[in-house]
């Protein structure tokens, strides 16, 4: 498999503290990935360096085979786009208009087809005309996921499958907006997209991913399929909690978590 992102051995420090430590990987077309983690354990900041907004203190990133730093900044807007855990805006643009933001400089045929698909994808084509600040935190979330759709479409029209980033993109969502959104990923996947997500809930993750990668305290723990990565040692060490392993009838693992116990203390 020829990789369409390959991290070697990247770092980031940051007043003397390491917030990623000598990651490598690679994530092939086609590919969905979860990053999961305790709560520190460098996920974010990762991301950041594979989508290019943070260059690392250490080790070099490539993006079809080019080193991630000769991209500029439109170039690499059509080779990735990423969905960022806070997205503020204050002006009040209307969902229309934000979604359209995806679309760059694309033919306005293009783009009016492009936003018309994604805010039906996403479930907000009757809000189009409401200011974006006047939704709650899903809607807006949903909404900033639909321009980042755009974006990807109009890459990818231009040069193929591409690279989608998604940084806790679940997090303000309901639960049936939680799998809708990781749904859409998935067959963005189907069709060649790479995808990597960070995603807080394992089960969501296991539910979906192809490969999980495990960060614990800067450093890649686990890089594997859904059953081994998420084994009950290793929520033990790594998340601090006990926790029952079970099989769904098409055979995907889910979790059943506890707290863990001091230890000698009878369950």
């Amino acid at each position: 498999m020829t990789a369409l992102l390959e991290a070697q051995s990247v770092s980031m420090t940051v007043g003397g503290a390491t917030l990623v430590d000598a990651v490598s990987l690679q994530i092939g077309a086609g590919e969905m990935v979860a990053i999961v983690g305790p709560n520190g354990a460098g996920k974010s900041t990762l991301l950041r360096m594979l989508s290019g907004d943070l260059r690392p203190s250490r080790g070099a990133i490539r993006l079809r085979q080019r080193d991630l730093q000769v991209y500029g900044p439109r170039a690499l807007a059509q080779h990735r786009a990423m969905l960022s855990q806070h997205v503020n805006v204050t002006f009040p643009f209307t969902v229309e208009e934000i979604v359209s933001m995806g679309a760059g400089e694309s033919p306005r045929a293009v783009a009016r087809a492009l936003v018309e698909a994604a805010l039906d994808e996403v479930g907000l084509a009757r809000f189009r005309f409401r200011q974006l600040p006047t939704l709650s935190g899903g809607e807006q979330q949903r909404a900033h996921f639909a321009r980042v759709l755009v974006q990807l479409a109009c890459g990818e029209a231009l040069h193929g499958p591409g690279l989608l980033l998604l940084d806790e993109p679940t997090s303000s969502l309901d639960l049936r907006h939680q799998i809708d959104l990781v749904e859409t990923a998935r067959r963005r996947a189907a069709r060649g997209t790479a995808v990597i997500a960070i995603l807080h809930d394992l089960n969501l993750a296991m539910r979906f991913a192809d490969r999980i990668l495990l960060l614990h305290r800067g450093r890649l723990a686990v890089d594997g399929d859904r059953t081994a990565a998420m084994k009950a040692e290793t929520l033990r060490e790594i998340f601090e909690i006990d926790a029952a392993i079970a099989y769904t009838g098409g055979g995907v693992p889910f979790l059943l978590p506890q707290t863990m116990q001091p230890a000698g203390k009878a369950t």
